[in-house]
Order: C-alpha cells, then sequence, then structure tokens
C-alpha cells in the first residue's frame, strides 16, 4: 500500500444496497440517493457515476460546492441542494442544480435571482417544517409563500418534502405517524393553491424501511446506500461500501509499568505487545477512541486501541494475535474473514457511523473498486 491507509470504496456493494433499498419501494416510486459529505465519506465523483449507471431518478447534496463538483466531472442527473445558502442562488441556476426552499425569506431571494437571470419556471422544491424543527416553512409563512409564488413566473414547485425526525426509533412511531399526516395536510394545502406540485417526498432510509406507507411519489436514501440502516437485522442484509485500512508501522513489547503514548493513557499492567496503526486523528480518527474505546481488525482477530489516539498514530493491544510489522488491519468495513462494522466501531465511543464516515480525512487515500 503506497499510502499510509486507504479507504477502499467498492463499488458493488453500492450497487447491492441500492437493489435492496429498491425493493422496499413500489415500482412507481423514484429514489432520490443522497451523496452528500463526499458520499458520506467515501467519494462522491464515483458514487455518484455509479448511480448514474444504476438509473437513479435523483441525487442530493448539502451544499451548492457539492453540486457544482459533480457537474464539472459530467453528472447529468437532477440534483437536489439540501441546505442552499442565498449568495450561491446564481451558481445553483447556471449549473441546472435544485433547491430546496425552506423559508419564506430564501424563496424571496430565490425567485428575485431567477427574475435576475430571466429565469421562467425555474425547478425549485419547496421544504416544510412538519416536527424536526431544523430547516422547514412554518404554517404560519404559508399564506405569504403562496402569494409570493403566485405572483410571479420565474420559479416553479417541482417537489415538495419534509424531513423524518425518528423515523429509526419506533419507540417515537406515534411522532414519526404525526409528522406523516402533518406531510399529507401539507401537501392538499400547497396543491389546492399552486396546483399540482410533480414529486412529494419525506422518508429517508429508515423511513423508507419502517414506514413504506408514506412514499408518496419519491423517497430519499443516504446512509442505506452506503451500508448502514441504524437496524442490525437490516444491515446484516447490506454491504458497507467503504472499508478503512491501514499499515501496522511497528510492534513494541511492553513490560510492567511502560507507558503507551502521551500522557499516561495507557500503563501496561503486564508483559504485552502493542502495534502502532499509522492513522490518527488527523485522518479522522478523533480523541474519542482510544482507552479502550474502539477496537481494529488485524491478524485473524480484533484488538482494542490503548492510549491516548495521537494527530497521526494509534495504539492497540496485539495479544497473541499473529501480527507482524508491515500487515494490513482493517479499522471498519470488510477484509481478512472479519467484518468490523463502522457502526459498531463509533458505538464504542457512544457515537454513530454517520460521524465516523464522514469525518475520514482527505489524505486518506481513496481507492475505487469496480
Amino acid at each position: 500500500m503506497s499510502s499510509h491507509a486507504v479507504l477502499e470504496i467498492q463499488l458493488s456493494s453500492l450497487t447491492h444496497n441500492y437493489h435492496f433499498i429498491k425493493s422496499k419501494l413500489h415500482t412507481q416510486t423514484k429514489l432520490l440517493a443522497v451523496v452528500k459529505a463526499n458520499g458520506y465519506g467515501s467519494e462522491s465523483v464515483s458514487v455518484a457515476k455509479k448511480l448514474e449507471e444504476l438509473d437513479i431518478d435523483y441525487l442530493a447534496v448539502a451544499y451548492v460546492v457539492e453540486g457544482v463538483k459533480l457537474r464539472a466531472a459530467g453528472i447529468k442527473t437532477p440534483i437536489l441542494v439540501l441546505h442552499p445558502q442565498l449568495g450561491d442562488f446564481k451558481d445553483i441556476i447556471h449549473q441546472c442544480l435544485e433547491p430546496s426552499i425552506y423559508s419564506l425569506r430564501s424563496l424571496e431571494a430565490f425567485i428575485k435571482t431567477a427574475q435576475d437571470l430571466n429565469c421562467e419556471a425555474y425547478p425549485i422544491h419547496l421544504k416544510t417544517n412538519t416536527g424536526l424543527n431544523r430547516l422547514g416553512i412554518t404554517e404560519r409563512d404559508f399564506p405569504s409563500v403562496f402569494s409570493s409564488l403566485k405572483a410571479q413566473k420565474a420559479v416553479s414547485p417541482k417537489g415538495l418534502m419534509s424531513h423524518l425526525a425518528a423515523s429509526d426509533d419506533l419507540l417515537e412511531r406515534e411522532f414519526t405517524e404525526r409528522q406523516i399526516k402533518t406531510f399529507s395536510n401539507h401537501i392538499q394545502l400547497f396543491e389546492a393553491e399552486l396546483g399540482p406540485i410533480p414529486l412529494k417526498h419525506l422518508l429517508n432510509t429508515s423511513g423508507i424501511l419502517n414506514f413504506p406507507q408514506a412514499q408518496f411519489n419519491m423517497a430519499r436514501s443516504g446512509i442505506g446506500l452506503y451500508g448502514y440502516s441504524n437496524n442490525p437485522d437490516i444491515d446484516k442484509q447490506l454491504k458497507p461500501v467503504a472499508t478503512l485500512k491501514a499499515n501496522v508501522s511497528q510492534i513494541h513489547e511492553l513490560q510492567v509499568g511502560d507507558w503507551v503514548g502521551y500522557n499516561k493513557g495507557f500503563v501496561a499492567n503486564k508483559p504485552m505487545r502493542i502495534g502502532t496503526i499509522s492513522l490518527g486523528h488527523a485522518d479522522g480518527i478523533s480523541r474519542q477512541y482510544g482507552q479502550g474505546k474502539g477496537v481494529v481488525s488485524v491478524g485473524g482477530g480484533l484488538a482494542p486501541i490503548v492510549g491516548n489516539v495521537c494527530m497521526d498514530m494509534l495504539m492497540v493491544e496485539l495479544g497473541d494475535l499473529q501480527v507482524q510489522e508491515g500487515d494490513m488491519a482493517v479499522i471498519f468495513g470488510e477484509g481478512a474473514g472479519q467484518i468490523a462494522s463502522a457502526e459498531d466501531f463509533a458505538s464504542g465511543a457512544k457515537t454513530i457511523s454517520y460521524e465516523l464516515l464522514t469525518a475520514i480525512s482527505a489524505r486518506v487515500q481513496r481507492q475505487i473498486i469496480e
């Protein structure tokens, strides 16, 4: 391996997950794939190109710069920008992106930009707040939104959307069902005022799996396409797209009382073998790991992280594992007969796979495997 660490992106796993998610949808339901945050930490261009080959209906990014990158790479599929900033509205139009309009302020600003650029019926998605209270047009602003849209011809609602707050938590089923009912009511209100809106979408990955009755005519999937679902039983049917690997740079034989790493992060209480792995918090494995939080797969077994994670290295206790210097350790993903789930690795430090996956830094080499 030429780099200190590599993130392998297995596109066949992406294909498998795509077909799994599609199998949960009605034939007529469109699928939007979320490729924000560099494809959930993987590599957005390669992921988007593979999804385009699979005839994905829509892509979504968080910010305009991510959509611009995909357009520059030749992606032609419609791209929804989930959190556009007002200063980027001209770029949205120039790059043929579609904004999620989440407030009266953003609607009025986008209409003005579209008018300045002589647009007619430019497609937008209107996002309403159904209970997440993060982004979304509030019901008190609906009348003003209707008035603003009726008074112009520069933009046209192509989609109506909202976002579920707890679709992965079946203990909160009642709350989610209230959100679904609220969104259904919003559709009726908007279409009564503005006429038919072609696309309606609410469900995320967990929503697709747990609330399939609310598919409307498009659903969105992010984490599920990358191999995780917030449900251990479903995770067994998915395949991790990203596998993070790093070298065992050196092995130390410690005696009782020997330190490992900075500030007595770990002190040996018995003779032991410690392996230094070429990966640290500058690569995305933060200091919340270590001290026994997090394990890596190496030598046919699992080795716990000991001491404090350093900027460029972390240390693991090897025990009796058959490991030599230069061997490869798998941090998460698939490899060497072991599966180290990103969800399991993250849970050891009381976080989630989303944070772990998207934190892997740009200096970790991406290797695309067709």
